[in-house]
């Protein structure tokens, strides 16, 4: 087995790879160094078979998107991922082939919802989950204190002791440590309650990533900065949610939203489908169509999505439009599934 990091720096991606049947998979790649691990791959004459990002990332450009259109390898995250580049969507206990390795997904969200951790022979790789020392702060939109604590002592520290943890982010200069480890030693998590651990992260205080925005909607959406004109911070800040059951209660009122779906056609018509009487107008597609529902701007609109970030993308838009009654879908199509409410396809 071939694990091995490849960025030499505080942001990391991971090369795991079955070096003699020759197929490998890449964590959590980055834009800028696609080209260097096309280099690695060939220089280990290995097949690129999938890529995964174990979150939805604000801190760089995710590489996978790239590496797919070039060299055909397929991507995936976890189900609660929001990008409609994702081609296999994960869940807890499933399973990922490296040629004779197994690669087993835990679900660990907190950092964001589409959050996940990978266990193979020993290793697991933590993504912004659990950190060396530390752990992925959780002031962004969808983080979760709560989750994260139980995701952190309920999974990964009931791992044994000696699992090498390889985290995707380091500060200080480190490479690996143990489950044991951090699960005695861990500043953040050592001897903390739930309470505890949720009132420390939720007063950090953290300045955003640089860029934040330039980067985090592309991932979200795989759309480029030049596509669309993405809404600023204060924007989507402004941006008001409703969710299912609201949604729900909402439809059965004598005068109705517009629902606008802002998925890509085959999204529509895909494994979630799509609300009965919404609008689809691909988010790429929404400024160039907003004549099309104009006559919408006075009365209540609602945006949807696959997990209501695109959407709140979208309700930006609208709101920054003119539109004055306008609300974001929490948790998309995703939770309007979960809650068991009727979808057409």
């Amino acid at each position: 087995m071939i694990l091995r990091e490849l960025n030499g720096g505080s942001c990391k991606t991971y090369l795991l790879a079955d070096e003699g049947r020759g197929h490998a998979i890449l964590v959590d790649p980055l834009y800028a160094h696609v080209d260097r691990y096309i280099a690695v791959l060939a220089y280990y004459r290995l097949e690129l078979d999938l890529t995964i990002d174990t979150h939805t990332h604000a801190d760089h450009l995710s590489g996978c998107p790239q590496l797919r259109s070039l060299i055909g390898s397929r991507f995936a995250m976890q189900k609660w991922a929001p990008s409609p580049a994702v081609d296999r969507h994960l869940e807890e206990g499933d399973e990922v082939r490296v040629g004779n390795l197994a690669v087993r997904v835990l679900h660990t969200p907190g950092h964001t919802p589409d959050g996940m951790s990978l266990l193979v022979e020993g290793n697991v790789l933590t993504g912004d989950t659990l950190f060396i020392g530390g752990s992925g702060r959780t002031d962004f939109a969808g983080g979760d204190a709560g989750a994260q604590f139980d995701a952190v002592t309920r999974k990964l520290f009931t791992l044994p002791d000696d699992t090498v943890v390889h985290p995707g982010h380091d500060y200080r200069g480190n490479t690996t440590s143990t489950i044991g480890r951090e699960r005695q030693g861990n500043p953040r998590l050592a001897n903390r309650t739930r309470q505890e651990y949720i009132e420390l992260m939720n007063n950090l205080q953290l300045s955003p990533p640089q860029n934040i925005q330039e980067v985090l909607q592309p991932n979200q959406s795989a759309l480029g900065s030049g596509e669309i004109s993405f809404p600023d911070w204060s924007e989507l800040k402004k941006v008001r949610e409703i969710d299912v059951e609201g949604l729900r209660e909402m439809l059965a009122q004598e005068t109705l939203p517009l629902l606008v779906d802002v998925r890509e056609p085959a999204e529509y018509t895909g494994e979630l489908g799509h609300l009965p009487d919404s609008v689809l107008i691909p988010l790429r597609e929404l400024v160039s169509r907003l004549d099309e529902i104009a006559d919408c701007k006075t009365g209540p609109v609602v945006t949807v999505c696959r997990a209501g970030m695109r959407s709140a993308t979208a309700a930006a838009i609208l709101c920054r439009s003119g539109f004055a009654d306008v609300s974001n879908l929490a948790g998309g199509l995703l939770a309007w599934n979960e809650a068991g409410l009727p979808v057409e396809r």
